[in-house]
Order: structure tokens, then C-alpha cells, then sequence
């Protein structure tokens, strides 16, 4: 995994870096990469990172790293070293399926995250469920009082735009915002 997660960051930085060059970028993107757990423990992973940004002369605070609950959990000495280290130099943070774990709220603390992406399982019954809104709702206050961004993941239907907007969540990912298609330079 740690072989995979290098070259989409190395694959992500050469297009971020080329859309700027051709002068298709507004400069105020933030592009999310995810990582896996195993890369959290590659002790190498953050020098390489800073390499990358080096070489594709890319802003840090262009980049947001997506880190799965459970992974962070497993590895979270590991997790807590690389984000503080990124962060010190001004990347973003979000912490992926937030609220699937059972102790979620017991460590976010001692995570520097910049985003909770509200884990979907949550945000797809959340119109049928009222456990399920109730969770959501949580969440979202939860993660604003620790100034904290929200992210609903799952929005499958617009249906569920205005209730999430109503709770004020701060963005919404699904196919009712838009479909998965392939990474390509315009």
C-alpha cells in the first residue's frame, strides 16, 4: 500500500503542478489524498512528501490528506506524528468515516484534523433513521466546536442537501453532488 499511496501523491502533485502551469488552477483549490494506514507507519513517508512538494513547487495548503478513523486509531502514535508534521507546514487534514469507530470522540481531540467526513452509513438513513440524524447532528456540533469543517459523505440524493444544510454542515460528497469519473487535465 505504501508503494500505491507514493504514486498517486507523486501522480497528484505532477497534475496539480501542470494545471497551475498551464494556468488552469485558481491557486485556492485544496485537492484530498488518501492514505492508508500502512503508510502512517513509513517512517520515510513525510521526506518524501517534502520532496514532492519540492519538486513540484506546489503550496502545502493545496493538499488535504484523508485518513481513515480506523486507521488513525491503529496507528495512532504514527498518525499523530506525520499530521503534526504535515501541519507544521500547512496541510490539511480530514479524518475519513468519522463516526464508524466506537471511539471516535475519545481521541479526536489529539488529532490536528481539518475536516470530519461524517461516515455515510449515518448520512444515507439519516432521513428514515432519527438515530441516524440525531448521529449526524452530533458530529457536526461536535467537530464546529472544535472548529473543525464538516463533510457529509454518501448524499445520494438532493433530498438530503437541505436537511444537511439546515443542520449546517459544510460541504456534502455523493452522487447526488456528482459522479466518480476519471482524473483527467482539462
Amino acid at each position: 500500500m505504501t508503494v500505491i499511496d507514493r504514486w498517486v501523491v507523486e501522480e497528484a502533485f505532477t497534475r496539480y503542478s501542470d494545471l497551475a502551469a498551464a494556468g488552469k488552477t485558481t491557486g485556492k483549490e485544496i485537492w484530498a489524498i488518501n492514505l492508508s494506514g500502512a503508510t502512517l507507519g513509513d517512517e520515510e513517508f513525510p521526506a518524501f512528501v517534502k520532496r514532492q512538494f519540492a519538486l513540484h513547487q506546489l503550496r502545502f495548503d493545496a493538499i488535504c490528506f484523508e485518513v481513515t478513523e480506523t486507521a488513525a486509531i491503529s496507528n495512532l502514535s504514527h498518525a499523530r506524528k506525520f499530521m503534526g508534521e504535515m501541519k507544521a507546514l500547512g496541510c490539511h487534514f480530514a479524518l475519513d468515516d468519522f463516526g464508524a469507530g466506537a471511539s471516535s470522540f475519545s481521541y479526536l481531540q489529539s488529532l490536528p484534523v481539518d475536516y470530519l467526513k461524517i461516515d455515510a452509513s449515518f448520512v444515507t438513513e439519516m432521513a428514515s433513521n432519527p438515530v441516524k440524524e440525531a448521529m449526524v447532528r452530533a458530529i457536526n456540533q461536535i467537530g464546529h466546536v472544535m472548529n473543525i469543517k464538516t463533510i457529509a459523505e454518501g448524499v445520494e440524493s438532493m433530498d438530503l442537501l437541505p436537511r444537511l444544510a439546515a443542520m449546517g454542515v459544510d460541504y456534502a460528497q455523493g452522487y447526488a453532488i456528482g459522479i466518480p469519473r476519471a482524473f483527467a487535465p482539462e
